[in-house]
């Protein structure tokens, strides 16, 4: 059985890379990587053929700064409705008051809002894709 350990901080030219264990899965975020530079930003259609080690760990860093910063901004929503659970409306109303969240907009929709929000339950119903199988 693996036990974990804490991260070491290791230096690489004055920037922080971790190490160990991470929140989520580097080589997944590689695919994602390699799918999304492909998706005709490079003009040839070639893509991100090879991506440095250390760039996943950067986007795993930032995904897990990203999720703890929209969870913040939800718990204000959770606690001015005086709850203590999340729910999908919170991430909603978070993503709607927040300027830094802008660009999810179109991807969170609030209850009541063409039928695509949040429904009765507080689930959000299946979203059409941002990014052409940038997650599969």
């Amino acid at each position: 059985m693996r036990i974990a350990r804490p991260y070491s901080g290791v230096s690489r030219s004055g920037a922080t890379a971790r190490t160990g264990p991470h929140a989520l899965p580097l080589a997944r975020i590689k695919k994602i990587m390699k799918r999304s530079a492909g998706d005709g930003s490079g003009g040839d259609g070639a893509g991100a053929r090879m991506i440095s080690g250390e760039a996943p760990v950067v986007f795993s860093r930032a995904c897990e700064l990203f999720v703890a910063e929209l969870t913040q901004a939800a718990w204000a929503a959770t606690l001015e409705g005086r709850r203590r659970t999340v729910h999908a409306e919170d991430v909603a109303a978070a993503v709607r008051d927040t300027d830094l969240f802008d660009f999810l907009v179109d991807v969170v929709k609030p209850r009541g809002d063409d039928g695509g929000g949040v429904d009765a339950g507080g689930r959000l119903p299946p979203a059409a894709p941002v990014h052409r199988g940038a997650l599969d």
